[in-house]
């Protein structure tokens, strides 16, 4: 890293609705930039490499679109360098939405400061959005309870590895779905989960339904699309369904027609769907970070990480993730650990 240069990935050109690719990526070196009134300057450390990414390229969410020119915007670990006339001082460890460069500047009211621990990697897995969102996704808005049946797609990804362990942790029965008998494997043998059905699977209604057969209390999905439609059909009377991510339709939306025979279960069952975005509960994370530090500390959660290594490699990370070769949290470290 040249402590002049500012190496970044930027988006080149938008995917439309087909599959992300490498050529919608390009590498540039521009000057390391220099902070404004009440702004820091910081190197990132840790990328977060996060599906919504994919969403940002495809419209507005709860940020405006992404669009050629931009730098690839994400979350980091990030060590302040200049704190200016800002409440922080050089040395301090922070998350921001530093995007995938090597310098970023950041508003001092964006930038969370975050304690030094044995690892820090944590700080952008288990006690970043992804874990953030496993658990106030589950325990806000899910209301776990002890006895449950809940079942979490994408289970072997970063939110969902956390949101079956947290599941188990409440003492509920907990079935995860991937796209894999590995990693259905890892899940049971290694996670504790009770059961794992594998959504290739050509009758993965009956599969599921073998392995719920009390139906399912709570659904924690992360993928949206066809498996949605096949979960609400396996749902218990009063169940809760928790929507926080849609990744099987970030590439193609398209290629899903919609639910079927859904909208009358909904009724019959009387079933809560919700959808949240974790930065609704801003004010719930210290809450859920103590909880998920307990968690860890004490070996009850095991932290799952999926590191690559160098800046250039971030297009990579997050086109691999997208196809779900990642097992937990997908990372793209940018820099050693500050000494």
């Amino acid at each position: 890293m040249s402590e002049s240069r500012n190496r970044q990935i930027v988006l080149a050109q938008l995917p439309g609705s087909g599959p992300l690719r490498l050529e919608h990526f390009v590498a540039r070196d521009g000057a390391r930039p220099v902070p404004g009134p009440r702004e820091l300057l910081v190197r990132p450390i840790v990328l977060s490499i996060d599906s919504a990414s994919r969403a940002w390229m495809n419209g507005p969410t709860y940020r405006p679109q992404l669009v050629p020119g931009d730098v690839m915007a994400g979350y980091a670990l990030a060590e302040v360098v200049d704190a200016g006339d800002a409440a922080f001082a050089a040395d301090d460890l922070v998350l921001a939405d530093t995007g995938w460069q090597e310098w970023a500047t950041v508003p001092a009211t964006d930038a969370t400061p975050v304690r030094r621990v044995a690892a820090l990697t944590h700080h952008v897995s288990v006690l970043g959005v992804s874990g953030l969102t496993a658990h106030l996704g589950l325990h806000d808005v899910g209301r776990v309870r002890a006895g449950d049946t809940v079942v979490v797609s994408a289970a072997a990804g970063a939110t969902g590895n956390v949101a079956g362990q947290l599941a188990r942790i409440a003492g509920a029965r907990v079935v995860g779905i991937t796209g894999s008998p590995e990693k259905n494997a890892m899940l049971e043998r290694d996670l504790g989960f009770d059961a794992t059905v594998c959504h290739r699977d050509p009758d993965v209604l009956g599969a599921l339904r073998a392995a719920c057969p009390d139906g399912v209390d709570l659904y924690f999905d992360n993928v949206g699309g066809p498996l949605l439609d096949v979960v609400l059909r396996c749902t218990s009377r009063n169940a809760r369904v928790v929507c926080c991510g849609a990744v099987s339709a970030y590439d193609d939306a398209s290629a899903w027609s919609g639910l079927r025979q859904v909208p009358g279960r909904v009724v019959t069952h009387r079933l809560r769907i919700e959808g949240f975005i974790v930065l609704d509960l801003v004010d719930r994370w210290a809450d859920a970070t103590a909880n998920l530090v307990r968690h860890v500390e004490s070996g009850a959660l095991r932290v799952l990480e999926d590191v690559l290594v160098g800046l250039d490699r971030a297009p990579e990370a997050l086109i691999g993730m997208l196809a779900g070769e990642n097992v937990g949290k997908r990372l793209v470290r940018v820099a050693d650990d500050p000494g």
